[in-house]
């Protein structure tokens, strides 16, 4: 899988078994953010032939005819498909794609296809995370086994990663604003492509982000963000709600949740909302740590940095993102209409999660292959107990450049054995994202969760 190491991944190789409590970086490195290296720690410079191109900063600020609640137009309207990836031409294009990208063309040999088109690397965050990133990239430090983490904020904690879970608290910690309204649901196509919707109204509020935020504010409260998730529609489930507050430490305090249940009109902590219990009305097509590709404790898991690989995944997908289309146009059987995806090469961290002898998981392995520009899994190859693929998951992302912070349209979830998927942040049909809400700790309370069930 990994032809094509580059130079900074042949480095790592005699770094990646560093107990965590050592995997502080030095002043030196640190001094690299900036210069060769981008301010959180991707390699600034393109590849040998030219098909990852330099970072020159990606998308600071809206485009043109950009207003706020818009759908983001495409900043890159012209740009044309370079060339196509299916059945036919696969071995031509294997090095450059995960064993679960290649699983779906075998499963879907007539249908499934990649477009890839020139590379942009349009990922950006705002300049206070790019500081903070700077500032407490010597102290950051994983506690306890990598169950949580300290003297960081704000920032990317892990921006010259030496460990596998150092990359996985990057992607878990990486900036997507501070305090969001997302509206949007999710579709379960049966094998012949039928659907329903499952809509949903979600809040999210990141103390881990606040410019104001401190280590020991952090570690004091230990509360990394506050999320709220209700469903609106189908009528049955509607009125049906979830509440999480994620720990910093988990050690000290795993992660708090509630539900809301409209039967029974009463909030109960939820201790199981977590691991691989099924996902919110996800007709167990994925399990509650693949949401946003990965979340959670990752204590289960043996967690291995195998260095750096170019890979096709999903990117500036401002098209997917468009309210021109509808969700019939997107959802179709086997798999999300390929016409709408645009595929480029990026470089990507590979690591790879092997359940802890004792513990358990649907999951026996996770191969995860996270975007060196911005700390997204964009795709994840996922083994079940026979050391078979199960499922795949690709996570298509785009720069929200009102903010900025790069961050998925559509997370997609392949089932290989029912030949089933979920598709979850489908929002084509409705309103925005909003980044400008001021969320209050007090509308992330048991309480507030019954307040807002009742209604």
């Amino acid at each position: 899988m990994f032809k094509k190491p580059t130079l900074i991944a042949a480095a790592l190789v005699g770094l990646f078994s560093v107990p965590a409590a050592l995997a502080k970086i030095t002043p030196e490195q640190a001094a690299r953010l900036g210069q060769d290296l981008t301010p959180i720690g991707a390699e600034k410079a393109g590849n040998a032939d030219g098909s990852i191109p330099s970072w020159e900063g990606g998308i600071t600020k809206p485009v043109a005819g950009f207003q706020p609640g818009m759908h983001h137009p495409d900043p890159y309207p012209d740009d044309k498909v370079l060339f196509t990836i299916d059945k036919s031409n696969l071995d031509k294009y294997k090095q450059f794609l995960s064993p679960g990208q290649i699983a779906m063309f075998n499963t879907y040999p007539d249908t499934f296809k990649m477009n890839i088109y020139q590379t942009r690397r349009s990922a950006a965050y705002p300049q206070f995370v790019y500081d903070a990133t700077k500032k407490y990239a010597t102290t950051a430090e994983l506690i306890e086994g990598g169950n949580g983490i300290k003297n960081t904020a704000i920032g990317i904690p892990f921006p010259v990663p030496e460990t596998g879970l150092e990359v996985i608290w990057n992607h878990l910690l990486r900036y997507r604003g501070l305090s969001i309204a997302r509206f949007g649901g999710q579709a379960m196509p049966t094998e012949s492509g039928d659907y329903k919707i499952i809509g949903f109204d979600e809040q999210l509020l990141v103390k881990y982000s606040d410019p104001a935020a401190t280590p020991e504010e952090l570690q004091q409260s230990n509360i990394l963000f506050k999320f709220k998730q209700a469903v609106t529609e189908p009528a049955r489930l509607a009125g049906t709600a979830l509440l999480v507050h994620e720990t910093m430490d988990q050690v000290l305090t795993p992660r708090q949740a509630w539900t809301y249940n409209t039967g029974q009109r009463r909030v109960l902590r939820a201790p199981n909302v977590a691991y691989d219990a099924p996902g919110t009305a996800s007709d167990s097509l994925r399990t509650t740590d693949d949401f946003d590709m990965f979340n959670g404790s990752p204590d289960r898991y043996t967690w291995t940095l195998k260095g750096k690989q170019e890979l096709y995944i999903p990117y500036n997908s401002y098209k997917l993102h468009s309210d021109k289309l509808k969700y019939d146009d997107i959802i179709k059987a086997g798999h999300i209409n390929p016409e709408h995806v645009r595929y480029e090469k990026h470089r990507v961290w590979v690591v790879e999660a092997n359940l802890k002898e004792g513990t358990r998981h649907i999951y026996k392995k996770r191969v995860f292959f996270i975007d060196e520009d911005s700390w997204q899994i964009h795709v994840a190859d996922l083994y079940d107990n026979r050391d078979q693929m199960y499922r795949v998951a690709m996570a298509h992302g785009l720069n929200y450049y009102d903010v900025p912070t790069h961050w998925s349209t559509l997370d997609v979830y392949y089932d290989l054995n029912s030949r089933r998927y979920l598709a979850i942040g489908l929002d084509n049909e409705e309103k925005m994202y909003d980044f400008s809400q001021s969320f209050q700790d007090n509308e992330f309370t048991p309480n507030a969760l019954r307040r807002e069930g009742t209604r």
